[in-house]
C-alpha cells in the first residue's frame, strides 16, 4: 500500500468514524451492554477504538486487513464473545475504506452514519446464566417469568396460559406471594405434561 498519512482535518473525523462505526456493530454493543467482558466492558470497547486508530495512524508499514481483523477479534474474544457471522470482516473492510476515503478527503461515508438517526432496536435476552445448565427447567422458568410480570394486572390473564398451560398459575402466584424469605416455588414436573 502507500505510505500516506491522514491529513489534520481528517484525524477527528476519521475517529469520528471509527466510533460510529464501532457504536453499530451489534455483536460488540451486546457485549458491552450485557458486560460480557466483565465490569470494564465499555472501557474494553472505547480502548478497542483507539487500538483500530493507531493501527491505521502509527503504523510505517503497509496495512493487511487480516491484522485488523486480528485487533477486531481479539477485542471481541478480551469481552468473552466470539463472532462468527462474519461481522468482523465486515466491520474491518468497512474501515478499510474509511481509511482509504478519508486519505482521499472523502467524508461521506462518515456523513452518512453520522446523520443516520436510527431507532433503538430492542434485543432478547436469556433470563440468566443458570437457565443453560438444565435444559429441563427451561419452559418452566420462562413461563413462571411471564407470569410475574403481569404483577401490577389482576385481572389480566397470564401470559402463559395463552399457550394453553394449566389456569391453576394464579393459585401459584399467590403461595410464591405469601413467602416472606424471597424464595418462589417451582411447580413439579407433574404440570409438564398439561404444558404440551
Amino acid at each position: 500500500m502507500d505510505s500516506r498519512q491522514l491529513t489534520a482535518e481528517s484525524v477527528p473525523l476519521f475517529q469520528e468514524g471509527i466510533g460510529l462505526l464501532l457504536s453499530r456493530w451489534s455483536v460488540l454493543q451486546l457485549a458491552v451492554e450485557n458486560e460480557w467482558g466483565g465490569r470494564d466492558s465499555r472501557r474494553k470497547a472505547e480502548l478497542l477504538l483507539s487500538d483500530v486508530f493507531s493501527f491505521f495512524n502509527n503504523s510505517k508499514e503497509p496495512l493487511y486487513i487480516d491484522d485488523l481483523e486480528n485487533i477486531l477479534e481479539e477485542s471481541l474474544l478480551s469481552l468473552n464473545t466470539m463472532a462468527e457471522d462474519g461481522s468482523i470482516e465486515e466491520v474491518a473492510e468497512k474501515l478499510m475504506i474509511m481509511h482509504e476515503e478519508c486519505l482521499e478527503g472523502n467524508y461521506q461515508s462518515i456523513e452518512k452514519m453520522r446523520a443516520a438517526n436510527r431507532p433503538p432496536v430492542t434485543h432478547v435476552r436469556q433470563f440468566n446464566d443458570e437457565d443453560e445448565d438444565n435444559d429441563d427447567d427451561n419452559a418452566s422458568m420462562g413461563e413462571d417469568n411471564a407470569t410475574n410480570m403481569m404483577v401490577d394486572l389482576p385481572n389480566a390473564r397470564p401470559i402463559s396460559n395463552a399457550v394453553g398451560t394449566s389456569t391453576d398459575e394464579p393459585k401459584t402466584k399467590q403461595k410464591a406471594e405469601a413467602a416472606d424469605d424471597g424464595w418462589v416455588v417451582v411447580s413439579s414436573k407433574r404440570n409438564k405434561g398439561r404444558k404440551n
